[in-house]
């Protein structure tokens, strides 16, 4: 499909690589609606992006902003072409969103799923839609589903529930694209210096990683500065002819279609995931019709 003239709804889509994402799908055509917790963030990010660009305002980590942000969509627009899930973020020490899920669960897997569910009559609005979800970390390490909010074990950093998160949203993807008739992907972005990594405290890393904090807040900036690299994935997912129709499948940073990790293709691993998800939204996806 050509992606001019589309209209693609970006989460976390006020800085870092949603930003920079939103800005590549404009830049091939697109009509962008970039979601932000900030209300001048998201308005100033979608004036940068010119016309064609609007903002709207929600917190994605808290059920109630899901369903608001779905509900004025929906109220603003007929279908939707389509949807990159690429909010995520982590918290330490382990804290609760009001709706007592653990926030790094709650934004980085229970947010893409209930909004997917909520803005699927859109989607089957439109021909040929997409869903992008985005992984992050160092996804496909070991994973337990008896854990998935961290009630028995939490760190806040990549190497643990974090990167526990981003496993979980490949597991639930793959659930996803089985049962809906939508075209569900996985993009990785790879790694970058993004607004969130400059945010993250030295709290969120695990003891024995603290003392390289500074070298990372020192090299992350000189290194890892370019946010357009990271974001090719998800434009690629988004708007490549070649993946109209294609469901199902995992994009590294290099572009390339890469194998799933044996955590993910583990069924139990993405029935946990899903009924989990399933339980705390309320929502689940209707199938696709025959």
């Amino acid at each position: 499909m050509s992606i001019e003239g589309k209209t693609v709804l970006v989460t976390g889509g006020t800085g870092g690589i949603g930003k920079e994402t939103a800005r590549g799908l404009a830049a091939l055509g697109a009509r962008v609606i970039l979601v932000g917790r900030d209300r001048d963030r998201a308005e100033a990010a979608a004036r940068e992006l010119g016309a064609g660009a609007e903002a709207c305002t929600a917190d994605l980590s808290a059920l109630a902003g899901l369903r608001a942000l779905a509900a004025e969509v929906s109220a603003r627009h007929d279908r939707l072409d389509v949807l990159v899930n690429n909010l995520g973020g982590m918290t330490a020490p382990r804290t609760l969103t009001p709706d007592g899920v653990e926030t790094t669960f709650a934004a980085n897997v229970l947010a893409p799923y209930t909004l997917t569910c909520l803005l699927l009559p859109l989607l089957r609005a439109a021909p040929a839609a997409r869903v992008v979800n985005l992984t992050g970390g160092i996804p496909g390490g070991p994973f337990d589903p008896a854990n998935l909010q961290g009630e028995k074990r939490y760190l806040g950093w990549t190497f643990s529930q974090y990167n526990h998160a981003k496993t979980a949203v490949m597991a639930m993807s793959r659930r996803f694209a089985a049962v809906t008739g939508v075209a569900v992907n996985v993009a990785y972005p790879g790694h970058a210096y993004t607004p969130g990594n400059r945010a993250t405290t030295a709290a969120a890393f695990p003891y024995a990683y603290r003392p390289l904090v500074p070298v990372i807040r020192f090299l992350g900036p000189r290194l890892l500065n370019d946010l357009a690299k990271p974001a090719r994935s998800s434009i690629y997912l988004a708007s490549s002819p070649e993946m109209e129709g294609v469901t199902g499948v995992y994009v590294n940073a290099k572009v390339e279609r890469a194998p799933w990790p044996a955590t993910v293709l583990d069924e139990r691993n993405c029935d946990a995931v899903w009924n989990l998800c399933a339980r705390l939204a309320d929502v689940t996806p209707e199938p696709a019709a025959p």
